[in-house]
């Protein structure tokens, strides 16, 4: 006969009554089963007053490290050589009491007068990567302002970025241009404004363009067509499945920008863009698939598509490439 004193520990009670059960031996009393309920009882509730305490502890790191992952690197700005033209740092005011830092390139002396363009970096960068376009536009009379979005280059830090928050630093540097800038003259009336932007600088040129009435082109360079794709490809890499918690960290990431995806998808945004746009796309980007530069064309009430062989951040002849988009900008309607 197996023998269990009170005093033995709940996990020897019960490996002891299930023993005794196996073997037949010994009859368990009413008293001793309760004693085993009320051990798994205790079991029990013990797990679910820890498992919101766990969830929660879980819930608050997962965020933090979302946090970090989404907080882009602030890259500073290569020293300017000998041979780069004469620019002016200016600053210009921005939402919530921040200042952007911008370079302004003016068109060159002497030469014809094209218009204004501002160039907008993507995630993590900062104006200095689209200095050989702005440059080959100086070159044609173009006056170009790179600016460098919140929480990039040498600009103000603030709580996030975002695409609204990208696109809310083009609508700043457009009103600068208005202020300081755009002076028409009788002779060539309102000076043509394009807006170039590389990623997610591409697609907050397409959602500024698409409320604003003085933008009068856009030159998207590597566009993606949707957030929610863009997210489901960055937790693919994480391992991470989208459902369910893919999509829970997709509406929490709405809630802290303020916006639904669908409203400033670019797939969306670009229907309402009444300006021309030229979508520029490199063949063998791996970050945004071609099919992106497509679904956007489709969409578009007027966009012609530049397919060149290239990547995400770089394209093999970029010469070639400027030349394309200046011949573009020539042709469009005065």
């Amino acid at each position: 006969m197996l023998l269990v004193s009170a005093s033995s520990s709940p996990a020897l009670i019960c490996a002891t009554a299930k023993e005794a059960l196996r073997r037949g031996r010994q009859r368990v009393s009413p008293s001793f089963a309760s004693r085993i309920l009320a051990v798994d009882r205790l079991r029990l509730m013990t797990w679910i007053l820890l498992l919101p305490a766990v969830l929660l502890a879980a819930g608050w790191l997962g965020l933090r490290w979302l946090r970090r992952e989404l907080t882009p690197p602030q890259l500073s700005h290569p020293e300017p050589s000998s041979t780069d033209p004469l620019l002016q740092w200016v600053t210009i005011p921005a939402t919530n009491g921040k200042q952007l830092s911008a370079q302004w390139l003016p068109a060159g002396e002497g030469g014809p007068r094209m218009g204004m363009a501002i160039l907008m970096h993507g995630w993590g960068g900062n104006g200095s990567q689209l200095r050989t376009a702005a440059v080959a536009l100086c070159g044609q009379g173009w006056s170009v302002l790179l600016p460098d979005a919140r929480s990039h280059g040498r600009s103000d830090g603030d709580t996030f970025s975002s695409l609204p928050r990208f696109a809310e630093d083009l609508d700043a540097c457009l009103d600068w241009l208005q202020r300081h800038q755009l002076h028409p003259t009788p002779d060539q009336g309102q000076v043509p404004v394009v807006l170039l932007g590389h990623s997610l600088g591409a697609a907050a040129s397409l959602l500024c363009a698409s409320r604003r009435s003085d933008v009068s082109a856009v030159v998207s360079v590597s566009a993606f067509a949707h957030p929610e794709q863009v997210m489901r490809r960055w937790l693919a890499e994480y391992l991470i499945p989208f459902w369910p918690i893919g999509w829970l960290v997709n509406r929490y990431i709405e809630g802290v920008i303020g916006h639904r995806f669908d409203d400033i998808a670019p797939v969306r945004t670009i229907v309402r863009v009444k300006a021309p746009v030229l979508l520029v796309h490199g063949r063998e980007d791996d970050v945004v698939p071609l099919s992106c530069a497509e679904q956007l064309k489709a969409a578009a009430r007027h966009a012609d598509l530049l397919v060149v062989p290239g990547r995400h951040d770089s394209f093999v002849d970029e010469t070639e490439l400027n030349r394309q988009v200046l011949a573009w900008l020539a042709g469009l309607p005065a």
